[in-house]
């Protein structure tokens, strides 16, 4: 299996419904991509609900602009029926070679990510 494209939710002044999030598959090399998003602030929200504690991972990234990739990729552990908010990541550290993020977890989780851009206004 692939990693499958992750939609974000844009945070906004004017607030929004809560997203529902989308399934992963577990494992390397499957999860997500989240596309380049430019100079937005990307948060996660991960849901774990497979009846174990697991671990989302942000993996390091690739390419010239990825000038801390050599931190490595965030690791987060989550419980049980837990949630968790992790970020704000930054493209130095995660962006893949064409601007992505890659985003994998241990068990099967719900993930949905948020950005917000810093340079808008309500």
């Amino acid at each position: 299996m692939a990693r499958v494209t992750l939609t974000p939710t844009a945070l906004t002044a004017a607030g929004i419904a809560d997203p529902a999030g989308t399934a992963s598959v577990a494992g390397a090399g499957n999860g997500f991509t989240l596309p380049s998003q430019g100079s937005s602030v990307v948060f996660l929200r991960v849901a774990n609900a497979s009846g174990g504690s697991g671990t989302v991972s942000l993996l390091a990234g690739a390419g010239t602009a990825a000038i801390s990739a050599g931190q490595g990729p965030i690791l987060i552990t989550v419980a049980n029926s837990g949630t968790q908010w992790v970020g704000p990541f930054e493209s130095a550290r995660h962006a893949q070679a064409d601007g992505s993020y890659a985003i994998e977890t241990s068990v099967i989780m719900t993930v949905t990510a948020f950005i917000i851009d810093g340079r808008r206004s309500a």
